[in-house]
């Protein structure tokens, strides 16, 4: 089974610069309390580290 992690949006995209919000849409997020469980990869992990003021890791599994 492949670890993943469950990330939450707890930061609004308006009045961010469009590559904090293409990286959000990226990892599924547009909306604000929205949750998403990812693989966790080091991609989605520097997706995650790039914008740290709009996203939180909540849980990691597996």
């Amino acid at each position: 089974m492949a670890k993943t992690i469950v990330v939450k949006q707890i930061g609004s995209p308006i009045r961010r610069p469009q590559k904090q919000r293409a990286t959000l849409v990226g990892l599924g997020l547009n909306k604000m309390h929205k949750t998403r469980e990812l693989e966790d990869t080091p991609s989605v992990r520097g997706m995650v580290n790039s914008i740290p003021h709009l996203v939180e890791i909540i849980e990691e599994r597996g």
